[in-house]
């Protein structure tokens, strides 16, 4: 006989759209009647849009969360003898930052299960980048998995989360992205927590992005994320931390897939520029620190410069099939943008370079587009800096040529340049010198 479902979900939409609190056995069983097929896509769309009009408390939020991770499996890293610390980002532009912290942490006796996506729309993947380099394979079993984090492997990994880990928000996520309920905290926080917790890591560093090219552009509602998700890591037995960080303008000087991997190689050499060292540094150090392993800034650059990271590097990426002795591939075609006048270079807009970054060809709009390897915009100056007219400002790159047009297009109004030593000119020179850790949060 066919046991009669404990709830409708008529009557679960009605409770959040009369903005009651949700019960823990409403939550359950809706979280699981969806990943069965019982609740249709229409009924969780409005559900979705009532969560996000309304809001859930702390405990709403954790019990989602929970259940979305019962959902599936959940992987254990306990057998590996060593402790486990995973970085997750909520995504920018020129984010190449996960390539080297990886192998940098790792080299410190720390095993990462770094477990990765690929892009969507302006934001670039850090699969995306790593497929750049020729034969490299991000599908890894759980086997392979535990066997690179083991004492004979490298001790880091980067690969593609498994289907098997919380299906729940595999579903939820590809709906809030076609029913306007993407930007909801509570949703947000819930589906990125219930896959790093289900990852099984000991520890979590995340790293939210506020500025134009992130997803949260104001300060306060980056830092309500981070709190959301530090307090969901915490109450699952999780030591998590945060950090917000700014994404006003790209990370390091360049955006697009084989052009981070090949920035990544220079932090891993021991050079790069200074804003990818200091945060690949800082979220390094904290991670170490989150699981009593602490390692100082200095002792952390010492292991870029001397080769440790760049070997668990080369390890990881042989492990995962790719050729190392191949170049990464560059682009056929490039276009020049140059700076209009002589100044203070005083804004260039992190948006507007991921959005000319994505129509270059390096992104997607849809999960199932293929990108291209060699995309991607180069910067040759960063805020703050003094700049002559028609100096180069910024190199575009890509296969297709045709797509110059509406990537230039894209930056209409993203480059502003001070010609007098202005108050702006001056903020710009103090951010420059400040660099992009804006908050820490634990």
């Amino acid at each position: 006989m066919i046991q009669p479902e404990p709830f409708d979900a008529v009557d679960v939409i009605a409770a959040k759209r009369d903005r009651e609190r949700l019960t823990d056995d409403q939550i359950d069983w809706v979280i699981d009647a969806y990943t069965r097929g019982v609740v249709a896509e229409e009924q969780m769309s409005a559900l979705a849009m009532a969560i996000y009009l309304n809001g859930m408390d702390r405990a709403e939020t954790a019990r989602w969360t929970d259940a979305m991770i019962r959902s599936g499996e959940r992987m254990d890293f306990s057998s590996l003898g060593c402790p486990t610390v995973d970085k997750h980002s909520t995504g920018g532009v020129g984010d190449k930052v996960t390539l080297a912290l990886a192998p940098l942490v790792a080299a410190f006796g720390v095993a990462v299960p770094q477990l990765s996506g690929r892009g969507l729309g302006h934001t670039g993947g850090t699969l995306d980048k790593l497929e750049a380099i020729p034969s490299w394979r991000a599908e890894l079993s759980n086997d392979e998995i535990m066997t690179i984090l083991g004492p004979q492997g490298p001790g880091a990994v980067i690969c593609a989360a498994g289907a098997g880990l919380a299906p729940a928000d595999r579903k939820l996520y590809a709906l809030r992205d076609t029913t306007a309920t993407v930007s909801c905290v509570p949703l947000i926080a819930s589906s990125i927590m219930s896959k790093k917790i289900a990852e099984g890591a000991s520890a979590l560093v995340l790293d939210v992005k506020v500025g134009s090219g992130a997803f949260m552009k104001d300060l306060d509602q980056a830092r309500e994320l981070a709190t959301t998700m530090v307090d969901l890591g915490t109450d699952a037995g999780m030591v998590t931390r945060a950090f917000l960080t700014d994404m006003s303008t790209p990370l390091g000087l360049t955006a697009g897939n084989a052009l981070e991997v090949r920035e990544a190689l220079e932090v891993l050499s021991g050079g790069g520029p200074e804003d990818v060292v200091e945060l690949t540094v800082a979220l390094a150090a904290e991670m170490l620190a989150a699981v009593g392993r602490p390692v100082g800034p200095e002792e952390l650059r010492a292991a870029l410069a001397d080769g440790r990271a760049m070997d668990v590097w080369r390890a990881m990426i042989r492990r995962q099939d790719g050729d190392l002795d191949s170049p990464l591939p560059v682009a056929q075609h490039t276009e020049v943008v140059t700076a209009p006048d002589d100044g203070v270079l005083t804004r260039l807009d992190a948006l507007a370079v991921g959005v000319a970054t994505w129509r270059l060809g390096a992104g997607r709009a849809r999960k199932e587009d293929p990108v291209q390897a060699v995309a991607g915009v180069e910067l040759h100056a960063k805020p703050g800096e003094t700049v002559r007219s028609g100096q180069p400002l910024l190199t575009l790159h890509t296969a297709t040529p045709e797509r110059f047009d509406r990537a230039l297009e894209a930056l209409v109004g993203a480059i502003e340049i001070d010609h007098e030593t202005t108050e702006e000119a001056e903020e710009a020179r103090a951010r420059r010198r400040a660099g992009v850790i804006l908050e820490r949060l634990d």
